[in-house]
């Protein structure tokens, strides 16, 4: 149990790291020769990526600070918040020292790997572009993803529950599941009306295997003695799948799901790079031909924070669906 002091100096320490990051922006003087451009940002009001950058870390210090308080009251939040506060101090600190040594003193590699403030500016010079390619990513990863769910649960509980299912389809799923989904694209590009149904089928491909394998995998494990149970008190064959074997295989499917998320982005990316008329994957690839690197990283982080909360979300829903599983696993 963390007394309140301590609390208190934990969150201070939370944040400390991004003050430093304030301060050694806004008093480090500007040493090498780089632009500073003000940006039109709304009725009138200009900034500059400095000032930009600033505002950018003063909102994670208020969301910070804005977590410890909702997390005072609640002695798991507390545990949970305290235990990244070193984490959170380090990455303000690595900040800071990415804004002197690449803008500041702009002695890292150009334009290779610009400072932070300038991989704001992306956002500053088109941030509606990076929008509507962000929408068109998310759109395309949710049509592929959700039906590569839907299409791999489905896969495995019939593999995982009908032997001669298992006897057919495990083989092709076991072949097709090393052949990374971006081979398939010329011929999805060719035999699929549009690009965006061709990319959305590649996800689907990349989801389907590792959460349709899991599934089986948990469906098949089911003890014995659960069904012989139910079988006693008269279930039949759907309340032996739905209400045994499918809670049994749970853990197993939501590890496949997780797996899957990251095999989907991976595709994704690759997929709009090489034919999408939009998307992160595709900017990114735009931007490297006009060595804009600053607009590579702004993508790169666009890509990240989605990933999280993506992730975050499946947590979220893992949580409430195993909410019977909280104690008995190693936290």
């Amino acid at each position: 149990m963390v007394n309140n002091k301590n609390f208190i100096l934990l969150t201070a320490l939370s944040v400390a790291g991004f003050a430093v990051a304030v301060g050694a922006n806004l008093w480090l003087p500007q040493i090498a020769a780089v632009k500073i451009t003000p940006y039109a940002v709304f009725h009138g009001v200009t900034l500059d990526i400095n000032q930009t950058y600033r505002i950018v870390l003063g909102l994670l210090i208020a969301l910070y600070l804005g977590i410890a308080v909702f997390s005072w009251f609640d002695p798991g939040r507390r545990k949970q918040f305290i235990k990244r506060a070193p984490f959170r101090f380090v990455i303000g600190l690595a900040l800071a020292l990415w804004d002197i040594l690449g803008t500041k003193l702009l002695l890292l590699p150009q334009p290779f790997f610009p400072g932070p403030a300038r991989i704001i500016e992306a956002f500053l010079m088109e941030g509606a572009y990076i929008w509507r390619n962000t929408m068109y990513s998310l759109r395309l990863f949710t049509v592929g993803f959700s039906i590569g769910v839907v299409f791999g649960v489905g896969t495995g509980i019939l593999i995982g529950w009908f032997p001669r299912i298992y006897y057919w389809v495990y083989p092709v799923l076991k072949i097709s599941g090393v052949i990374p989904a971006v081979a398939w694209m010329p011929f999805a590009l060719t035999l699929l009306p549009t690009p965006f149904t061709a990319a959305a089928f590649l996800i689907v491909i990349c989801t389907w295997f590792p959460i349709a394998s899991l599934t089986a995998a948990g469906i098949s494990s089911t003890p014995r003695i659960h069904f012989e149970v139910a079988k006693t008190l008269g279930a039949k064959t759907p309340y032996l799948i739905f209400r045994v074997a499918i809670p049994h295989a749970l853990p197993n499917i939501f590890t496949g799901i997780g797996t899957a998320n990251a095999f989907s982005f991976i595709t994704l990316v690759m997929a709009e790079m090489m034919g999408q008329p939009g998307g992160l994957g595709y900017y990114i690839n735009a931007s490297k031909v006009w060595s804009a690197y600053y607009k590579v990283f702004a993508a790169i982080l666009v890509m990240a924070i989605l990933f999280s909360l993506i992730m975050y979300v499946i947590g979220l829903i893992q949580q409430s669906v195993l909410r019977w599983q909280k104690g008995l696993l190693k936290a």
